[in-house]
């Protein structure tokens, strides 16, 4: 198997890989991809193409959709940054609370002065702040990232909000019993000196899903004066206009965020970070063994775990003489055709799991015999077969 890395991948991860695999730097020869940052949407793939690989969570840079009709299997690393991240929001409240960056960019003014000592006693009273501990905390959206700010809040004495109405078991299970689950939106802008968001990126028509420049004039009107608004998260989540007016007029207090662009990098009451959320060595490296162990279980055995286009499929590992994987539409008759396929060719299923996901699905079928090249034709050209792999 042969593998491209669009940006620098932690050799930790890449470590992984057995000496079947080959690192090429023509993509058009890679099996898989892995990708950080890159953008991928103007790339063309070629029919060789199995999966993508995202060192992290957000998948932006991605096209999903395209790659779906490909049959290209598209895999995150969800939680596996998630410390790093909430760390850098820890941070951020502090730096909102308590005018540190103000102070540390006035000290390198006076800094040559031979009495510094002294008139930074003098004038460090322009740079208080307030404590964190005893205020409110409003965390909207609780995954990976979002659990673990809420309960690190909590426990540096904050009252800390959680909204999500998509949390999972997992996540519900980690979440601090202390942390007050609310079940809108408004509560949590109503009640919070400080917000935090940490949902991806959704356009919807539904106002309850839709998460795209959810922090606009109208959710801000809800809000407390003076309130503080972090995102770590994606820079979409916010409206810049809207934030800078309300930085303004004084309704927000400071906006912290890791995703400053031309309009945020320029305003006043903004603490900008360079999108240093994931930035860390040991966020980097659980990323990168994240990934690679995706690949290889999806290419050694079918396996699908952390896919955002393709539904989770574990199949095991196969014990029979073949298995076959077969990426398609969620449309019906598919199954009916792929064992009428085997049928025909006298060949006996011995076992076959079968997952959808929206318009896609998913097919792992485990054989007595050996597949042939004919039977993977029979199955390519069944209507609304993407993609037809041979483990």
């Amino acid at each position: 198997m042969k593998y491209k890395c669009l940006n620098p991948i932690a050799s930790i991860g890449l470590d992984i890989f057995t000496e079947q695999y080959e690192k090429v730097e023509d993509i058009n020869e890679a099996d898989v991809v892995l990708v950080r940052s890159s953008a991928m949407h103007d790339m063309e793939f070629g029919s060789g193409l199995k999966a993508i690989a995202r060192a992290g969570a957000g998948v932006n840079n991605i096209p999903l959709d395209k790659c779906a009709e490909q049959g290209i299997v598209v895999f995150n690393t969800p939680g596996a940054n998630a410390n790093g991240v909430k760390e850098l929001v820890i941070a951020g409240l502090m730096l909102a609370s308590r005018d540190i960056v103000g102070g540390i960019n006035w000290i390198q003014t006076v800094k040559n002065d031979p009495s510094v000592a002294k008139v930074v006693e003098k004038g460090k009273g322009q740079f208080g702040g307030k404590e964190i501990a005893g205020k409110k905390l409003g965390v909207i959206g609780l995954g990976a990232i979002g659990v673990l700010v809420a309960n690190t809040a909590n426990r540096l004495g904050m009252t800390v909000y959680g909204n999500d109405p998509f949390i999972s078991v997992d996540n519900a299970w980690n979440l601090s019993r202390d942390v007050l689950h609310v079940k809108s939106r408004d509560e949590i802008y109503r009640e919070c000196d400080f917000i935090t968001v940490h949902t991806p990126l959704v356009e919807d028509t539904d106002s309850s899903k839709n998460t795209k420049e959810m922090i606009n004039t109208e959710a801000i009107s809800k809000m407390k004066d003076g309130v503080v608004i972090l995102n770590f998260a994606r820079d979409l989540l916010v409206n810049d206009k809207d934030i800078e007016v309300a930085l303004k007029s004084g309704k927000v207090a400071k906006y912290v965020t890791d995703f400053p662009n031309e309009k945020t990098a320029n305003m006043e009451g903004v603490i900008a970070i360079p999108h240093l959320g994931a930035s860390t060595e040991e966020s980097e490296d659980n990323c990168a063994v994240m990934a690679v162990k995706e690949l290889r279980d999806y290419l050694e055995n079918g396996n699908i775990k952390n896919s955002v286009n393709y539904p989770n499929c574990d199949a095991g590992t196969c014990i029979t003489a073949g298995r076959i994987t077969i990426c398609h539409k969620n449309i019906p008759n598919m199954l009916t055709q792929f064992t009428g396929a085997f049928s025909s060719a006298n060949v006996n299923i011995t076992d076959m799991v079968n997952k959808s996901k929206g318009e896609y699905a998913y097919t792992v079928i485990d054989v007595e015999a050996p597949i042939t090249a004919e039977e993977v034709e029979k199955l390519a050209a069944i209507p609304g077969v993407l993609k037809v792999r041979i483990i």
